[in-house]
């Protein structure tokens, strides 16, 4: 199945509203309720994600849907990949990195850095389609690259281009003054494009985008577990393993409070760090292994371990059996 984290559509119904339609019911008609989108990490259906930007597109009478969408998100519509591709050394690494851990946001697209001349194209792919080619979640998915290497490289250069497939829409349609001469209409490919030079620069350290993310994560946690310190631990470090960067020091600073502190409470309650730690990794694991496509590498590496090997042992300690022998009983499709 392809799938999508539900942030990717960050302000999605207020932007329906705006341009005086019901977001609820739009949704409805998709299979979506407003109630997924309140944790932008749950994971929905590609498809019908595409679906709805489509019928969102026709509804409010706006071609440009999708790249007005993008015009008005944070970076952080990306979700945890737009704040781990910063630590990279170079922007062409950091573009390496988020096209190799893609899945943290999404699972069912691909970007690939094609050389140009002078310019690089990263240029989106997509593992399915729709009736209309995908053309509202293309406008989306082109602004959202266009929007992170803006803020990597703290410039909107005229140079920084948004590329669509689409021809430029006849008649009166809505126009950004943000993407005033950027946009490309009727290219070769769907993504950005940008001086190839632009690859060496290094990504700018973005102190104000990590304060915007954890106060939105405060936000978040306050609203789905009131009250529940343990229930936010976890959810914390569900999101943070498979950046690599899963600590207690981490997961602290996401509750905005010392790591001693955390300690403290969590003993006070029963259970150390460490202990919610396991069982975060032990039930992400057998949901995976179970309904998700990721092979047991790949799997070990997104909760965090350098060695596929420890995670075979551990999870055999957990279960009683290896990775590979759980999938089987209990998908009963072949090992990978």
């Amino acid at each position: 199945m392809f799938l999508i984290r539900s942030g990717a559509i960050e302000g999605f119904e207020l932007l329906v509203s705006q341009l005086g339609q019901n977001p609820a019911e739009l949704l409805r008609q998709c299979g979506f309720s407003s109630a997924q989108l309140r944790d932008p990490n749950t994971y929905v259906s590609y498809t019908r994600l595409a679906d709805l930007l489509d019928r969102a597109a026709t509804a409010c009478a706006e071609p440009m849907f999708g790249l007005r969408l993008a015009s008005g998100q944070s970076v952080l519509a990306l979700g945890e990949i737009a704040l781990s591709i910063r630590q990279q050394e170079t922007l062409g690494a950091a573009l390496r990195y988020a096209n190799q851990h893609i899945s943290l946001h999404a699972y069912g697209v691909h970007v690939d850095q094609v050389p140009h001349g002078d310019l690089i194209e990263l240029q989106l792919g997509f593992d399915f389609t729709n009736a209309s080619g995908l053309s509202q979640l293309v406008q989306l998915s082109a602004g959202q690259a266009f929007n992170s290497v803006a803020r990597m490289i703290d410039t909107e250069s005229a140079q920084l281009k948004i590329h669509l497939p689409q021809a430029e829409p006849a008649g009166a349609h809505w126009h950004s003054q943000r993407f005033a001469g950027h946009l490309v209409f009727a290219s070769h490919f769907a993504g950005v494009s940008f001086p190839l030079s632009w690859t060496e620069r290094k990504p700018r350290y973005d102190e104000e985008l990590l304060r915007e993310h954890f106060q939105q994560r405060i936000r978040l946690l306050e609203s789905l577990y009131p009250g529940n310190l343990q229930a936010q631990v976890r959810h914390l470090i569900a999101n943070l393993l498979p950046s690599g960067e899963c600590s207690v020091e981490r997961v602290a600073a996401g509750l905005n409070v010392q790591a001693r502190v955390l300690q403290k409470r969590l003993q006070a309650q029963g259970t150390t760090f460490r202990d919610l730690l396991q069982h975060t990794r032990m039930e992400i694991a057998q949901r995976q292994l179970q309904h998700g496509r990721l092979s047991i590498t790949d799997l070990a590496l997104n909760l965090g371990y350098a060695d596929v090997a420890i995670f075979s042992r551990n999870f055999k300690r957990w279960t009683g059996c290896s990775p590979r022998d759980w999938r089987r009983e209990h998908r009963g499709g072949p090992a990978d």
